[in-house]
């Protein structure tokens, strides 16, 4: 009896996953790829704190469910030894470290934003954002769709048209479509998968914090905020980078929160600092409406990817298997790695103003391509001293 205890006893305490996701927060630069990789190194081969088939189930939960890829697959970790609970403090534990840092990248971008120093260096890192996320879209385009080859294209080329059907309308309307992405996940799910309610047509589916704006806010615009960045929250599917489009749309076209630059800016912040890209969000809100700002966009757009793992994390095993779920879900991806696209080429646009630029961009795309070893805040720091040079001669 004892001898069963112990094998059913976790082999790691709520304390320790809660300390390694602090860590890994601080510390785990590379974007959401190899923040999961650093938890399957750790997690699985290294600690044997999870079994192969846990962290795969994991794996899939977070490619499936809406959500920032690595976030969604730490609270899921958290949750299966220790439920709610652990789901909780590990989701908490990964994020909090680069929300604090972006808070205080946030108030110094505040106080020094205007100085000829800090253009100089954002003139450079601009540049090479939009050749890492450009890189980073022809790779979620490859991983999510398929090989640009044409055996390839042609056996998936719904999902392509959706793909360019993405770019077309995000280029032209310069802003994201929701229900754009909702149509594209029900057709292919139609076509692909149908479900069993659609085959029974008689039922129906049911002092230095005043000088950097600390706690400076407006009611409603923090209404709006909670309201933009839960929605954008519940369509980010995959990659943190997906929410790029969303954000775009709204924070720069819709509200005027921000404009082009200050936005490429922050995109540049969540490069630089460790964790889930997406908490870019945490920058923006703190620009936009101080540290309340920061709060409710970062909450907000957290909020649904945790609310799914906890409600799906249970049951998972017998939603994994739909097929009409899968499909959905690939409609909705092709379509937003396409409006990731076409944020690329309105930001691109926009923030390639001369030559400098243009080659600190193809520069950062051809080191990601070419230099294995290369990670994107290295990237960013040479940018950074580049456009400091250039600004100087």
């Amino acid at each position: 009896m004892e001898e069963q205890l112990r094998k059913d006893r976790p082999a790691y305490s709520l304390f320790d996953i809660t300390k390694y996701y602090l860590k890994l927060g601080t510390w785990g630069f590379g974007g959401p790829v190899a923040l999961v990789g650093y938890m399957h190194r750790d997690l699985v081969e290294d600690k044997a704190w999870l079994t192969e088939e846990e962290y795969k189930e994991g794996l899939a939960l977070a490619q499936l469910a809406p959500g920032p890829l690595a976030a969604q697959l730490a609270i899921y970790i958290g949750f299966v030894n220790y439920g709610f609970i652990g789901a909780t403090l590990t989701g908490l534990a990964f994020v909090l470290p680069s929300f604090i840092m972006v808070v205080l990248l946030g108030m110094a971008y505040q106080l020094y934003g205007g100085l000829a120093w800090m253009q100089a260096v954002f003139y450079g890192v601009g540049a090479a954002v939009i050749g890492i996320i450009g890189v980073s879209a022809c790779k979620l385009t490859v991983k999510s769709i398929s090989a640009f080859e044409l055996p390839a294209i042609r056996s998936r080329w719904l999902l392509w048209l959706f793909y360019v059907i993405g770019i077309a309308i995000t280029v032209i309307t310069q802003k994201e479509e929701v229900l754009l992405f909702l149509a594209c996940g029900m057709l292919y799910m139609v076509l692909k998968a149908p479900p069993e309610w659609l085959k029974k047509r008689d039922i129906v589916p049911a002092g230095i914090l005043i000088s950097t704006g600390f706690w400076k806010y407006d009611g409603k615009t923090l209404q709006e905020m909670g309201w933009f960045f839960l929605k954008a929250g519940a369509f980010v599917f995959g990659s943190g980078l997906a929410i790029v489009p969303f954000l775009h749309g709204g924070v720069v076209k819709e509200f005027g929160w921000l404009n082009e630059h200050q936005f490429v800016d922050a995109v540049a912040v969540a490069m630089i600092t460790p964790g889930p890209v997406v908490i870019t969000v945490g920058f923006i809100g703190y620009l936009v409406a101080g540290f309340p700002g920061a709060c409710i966009a970062a909450l907000a757009t957290f909020l649904p990817c945790y609310l799914f793992t906890v409600a799906l994390a249970p049951s998972f095993k017998r939603i994994a298997k739909n097929t009409s779920i899968k499909a959905f879900v690939e409609g909705i991806t092709a379509s937003v790695i396409g409006a990731l696209v076409g944020s690329v080429i309105i930001i691109g646009l926009r923030s390639l103003i001369d030559i400098p630029t243009a080659l600190i961009a193809v520069a950062a795309v051809l080191g990601l391509i070419y230099i294995k070893k290369l990670q994107e805040p290295y990237i960013i720091g040479i940018a950074a001293i580049i456009g400091l040079l250039i600004k100087a001669i």
